[in-house]
């Protein structure tokens, strides 16, 4: 990270660059992507990305890795609602040639992983299942997902009862005392 510097100024996003944003969003980077003709936009909200319609939310990131040069980004694709949580896959990995960085890995870093309440993985008898508490922006509490790992067999009885059972205990343990 770059050292605090008093008199820098941030860079200025130009405005034919600039997202459809929320009146209250908040610009906190950006950077030209690969020739320079498309550029990632870092919000408050979330990720503004070249080749995704809208804006996917810090919570909707399920991996975000910087190679020094690139950021690979893996969303968060729903599958499946269940009662009390949702059950999400990993979309296509997009991966981003980014110029000058500036800011940029270490805002999606920090944003990712304080947007993780909780997460925790489990052993289940075919497969496994990664439970997870997100906080996402204008909603109260926490939003519960699970993941599954590759050839879990997810709609197999046990497994969602089993499931369901994980989600309560985390969201009981989660929860303050009142």
């Amino acid at each position: 990270m770059a050292p605090f510097n008093l008199f820098s100024r941030r860079r200025r996003l130009p405005t034919d660059r600039r997202p459809a944003l929320d009146r209250d969003e908040r610009v906190l980077d950006w950077a030209r992507v690969g020739d320079g003709t498309e550029t990632v936009v870092v919000t408050d909200r979330g990720l503004w990305l070249p080749d995704r319609e809208g804006r996917l939310g810090w919570h909707e990131i399920h991996k975000a890795v910087w190679s020094g040069r690139e950021l690979a980004v893996t969303p968060a694709e729903p599958v499946g609602e269940r009662a009390d949580y949702r059950v999400l896959a990993d979309g296509e990995v997009r991966t981003y040639l980014l110029l000058d960085p500036g800011e940029v890995p270490h805002q999606v870093r920090a944003r990712v992983t304080r947007s993780v309440a909780y997460t925790a993985h489990h052993r289940l008898p075919a497969g496994g299942v990664r439970v997870a508490a997100r906080r996402v922006p204008g909603v109260d509490g926490l939003t519960w997902t699970v993941r599954y790992d590759p050839g879990t067999p997810s709609d197999d009885a046990a497994v969602v009862e089993e499931t369901d059972q994980l989600v309560s205990v985390a969201r009981t343990e989660t929860t303050p005392d009142l």
